[in-house]
């Protein structure tokens, strides 16, 4: 077999893969922002004092038995951002969203949108903030620019949303001035 023979085979195997990764990560991308709208709407607000935070694994973090039974074993290791902290009378261990995780705190009072024991979002901070580190972790460079691609992709699907319904507008009037144009004619 001649090399561009073979060349041809590999170039088409990995169009193949490219194709299927691209369909792949669509699917995975509608499930995940599925998800997060229904989040979103069960998320209340909630006044905290925050104690401490931290990046640990599920397994050592004092969740609820439940959610380590509900979440699937290879996440049992993987860190995430756990914030302890203090809802009324009740000490709590929250799981914190990626990006607002250096925004939150130690020992201040937070003003917080929670949706179970997932903190979403943070609307006021009172006490000490908390202080920028001289020199970022690859970590936190990895959520600061998480949280920008987050922020863009939903501009973006503001703008498509909001062109839609100025396509509909243009076309409602296009509609009504045809019919007006009718019945100039009769």
């Amino acid at each position: 077999m001649p090399w561009w023979g073979i060349m041809l085979i590999i170039i088409a195997v990995a169009i193949g893969l490219l194709a299927a990764l691209y369909i792949v990560g669509n699917r995975l991308q509608k499930k995940q922002m599925a998800q997060k709208e229904a989040i979103r709407e069960q998320a209340t607000p909630v006044t905290m004092l925050v104690i401490d935070k931290k990046m640990l694994p599920m397994k050592d973090a004092n969740l609820p038995k439940a959610v380590l039974e509900s979440s699937p074993k290879r996440y049992h290791k993987v860190k995430l951002p756990i914030v302890k902290a203090k809802i009324g009378p009740q000490i709590m261990n929250l799981i914190c969203d990626d990006g607002i995780y250096d925004m939150m705190p130690v020992k201040g009072e937070v003003k917080a949108m929670v949706s179970g024991i997932y903190i979403t979002s943070v609307r006021n901070i009172r006490g000490k903030k908390a202080p920028e580190p001289a020199k970022k972790s690859l970590g936190a460079k990895m959520r600061a620019k998480q949280q920008a691609y987050q922020k863009q992709y939903e501009a973006e699907l503001k703008a498509q949303s909001q062109s839609k319904e100025e396509k509909a507008a243009a076309k409602a009037k296009a509609k009504a001035e045809k019919e007006r144009a009718k019945k100039i004619k009769v």
